[in-house]
């Protein structure tokens, strides 16, 4: 039953990725007189938030807003393109720059959880591993192994809402400022949306899976 569900999991995982890679191929050949790196500056300005350095980084798909240096890096495509799908990502990155400013909660509750996650994605596989082989002896090695996994799944679910209202605060800028009009700040939510639905994915396998190791460990101590 569970072999089933990993792998409608992952075909949906599969179809997403496909789905956003054509939307923002797609996106790309709308042109705006804007690039990227323009509207991450202006939009970091207009909000009030002079501290905050935009730089280009290597790589597709790559672009992130870093809290602890303050940064909004945006990939080569993002940062010179000058385009809807550029618009869109940079402008979702510079909504994290935001929460970053207001302290807004998950944000702040997921990067509380980036140690623990940081150790886990190391370890928890090697750790679950050798709990499954010694668990009629040690149970509580799986078990360890299963909080830290726990502590990825939440940090996958919390990653949810952080992501969303940085969109829906890039989408309302876009709006705002007059860059984007009514059929192409559709075109921006469109392109966040279904990035978003990349996280919803990872989220959903993430709890598949640790509901998978529970069940292993409960009947191991059945045993």
């Amino acid at each position: 039953m569970y072999w089933i569900l990993f792998i409608s999991i992952a075909l949906i995982s599969w179809l997403v990725s496909y789905s956003l890679e054509r939307k923002f191929k797609r996106y790309q050949q709308v042109l705006l007189p804007l690039t990227g790196h323009d509207i991450a500056v202006r939009m970091l300005r207009e909000n009030g938030i002079d501290d905050v350095q935009v730089t280009c980084i290597p790589g597709q798909l790559t672009d992130h807003y870093n809290p602890a240096t303050k940064t909004v890096n945006l990939s080569e495509a993002v940062y010179q393109g000058a385009n809807i799908a550029a618009a869109a990502v940079a402008a979702h990155e510079c909504g994290h720059a935001l929460q970053h400013a207001t302290a807004y909660a998950p944000l702040r509750m997921r990067s509380a959880l980036v140690p623990v996650v940081a150790f886990a994605s190391n370890w928890v596989m090697w750790i679950l591993l050798i709990g499954m082989l010694v668990i009629n002896t040690f149970p509580h090695l799986m078990l360890f192994g299963i909080i830290l996994f726990a502590m990825t799944t939440l940090f996958s679910f919390i990653t949810l809402p952080v992501e969303v209202n940085a969109s829906q605060r890039a989408v309302a800028w876009l709006r705002s400022t007059g860059i984007t009009d009514n059929h192409t700040t559709e075109m921006a939510s469109d392109a966040l949306r279904s990035a978003a639905y990349t996280y919803v994915v990872a989220a959903l396998s993430s709890l598949a899976t640790l509901i998978y190791y529970i069940l292993i460990f409960l009947g191991g101590n059945r045993r």
